[in-house]
């Protein structure tokens, strides 16, 4: 477990970060060095799983995408992460990410993620933002993905939401999400991608946010990319909803103080769980030998 208030968390800004000298990257794929790292992580994760009820989340492994009638597998299978120590880790989305309805917004789940995770954190959240809805202080995702500064030089990005672009779903969501992935990935082609889905504000899910999950979803397997699903996962239901998001006139269904702890440690838990999967070489045989039925 990490020292509260060990690492560092901050809002992104002008001149929020000094460039960065020339270093190993602190995420990286499976390699001989991570074995014992994964061997002491599994231990970490099942005591995690005594401690949080919930066990460890599976994010979602990309296995195959729809295209028209079609199933077609995905090209790239996302490597294992090896997420060292003090790496630096962009988390940029919506309101959630901002911190909204938390005491104050730095109790938000993106900072609180530094300690989760043991690593810098840097929150690049705007209320009411999405991949198609320009925000309350900014505007839509792809339009600040370009004016994100390339010297930030993230080790990971997580990307997440967003519930803002229910309203506007479907039209050019997937040609705005495909341009904003293109653009961040060009932006930091060093840095590990994770798209984490939206969070359902309001109970029973509502069916464009579910129908945003699935495409997310879809479009990250296309790309290899590790997908999280807070609604596939349950992460918010009848059972915690109260306990989780604020319904008064402050909160707006947004997430609580605690709420924003809750959904920390999920996204940390579920960060964890992409370092313990095994690597996945595509199209290889599972055993040599097999002989086909």
């Amino acid at each position: 477990m990490h020292a509260p208030g060990r690492f560092r968390a901050r809002r992104l800004g002008p001149d929020a970060l000094p460039p960065r000298s020339p270093r190993q990257r602190r995420v990286a794929g499976w390699g001989w060095f991570s074995l014992l790292g994964a061997a002491l992580a599994v231990a970490a994760v099942c005591a995690v799983a005594v401690l949080r009820p919930w066990g460890a989340p599976e994010p979602v492994v990309p296995v195959a995408v729809a295209e028209g009638d079609a199933a077609v597998a995905a090209s790239v299978p996302p490597a294992p992460l090896v997420l060292e120590e003090g790496a630096r880790v962009l988390v940029f989305g919506d309101s959630w990410v901002y911190g909204s309805a938390a005491t104050v917004p730095t109790l938000g789940f993106a900072y609180r993620l530094a300690d989760e995770l043991g690593v810098e954190t840097v929150v690049a959240g705007v209320r009411g933002s999405g991949y198609l809805k320009p925000g309350l202080d900014g505007p839509a995702y792809g339009e600040r993905i370009a004016a994100l500064d390339p010297a930030l030089d993230p080790d990971l990005v997580i990307v997440e939401g967003s519930i803002n672009d229910r309203r506007l779903y479907p039209a050019g969501y997937r040609d705005a999400v495909t341009a904003a992935w293109d653009a961040l990935e060009a932006r930091y082609p060093d840095a590990v991608i994770v798209i984490l889905g939206p969070s359902p504000q309001v109970l029973p899910v509502e069916d464009p946010t579910s129908s945003i999950d699935r495409d997310l979803s879809e479009l990250a397997a296309a790309r290899g990319w590790w997908y999280i699903s807070p609604i596939a996962d349950e992460w918010i239901t009848t059972a915690n909803y109260l306990d989780v998001i604020d319904t008064g006139p402050i909160g707006r269904d947004h997430p609580s103080t605690d709420g924003h702890a809750y959904l920390a440690a999920r996204v940390a838990d579920a960060i964890e769980a992409m370092e313990l999967q095994p690597a996945i070489v595509a199209d290889a045989p599972r055993d040599e030998d097999a002989v086909a039925p």
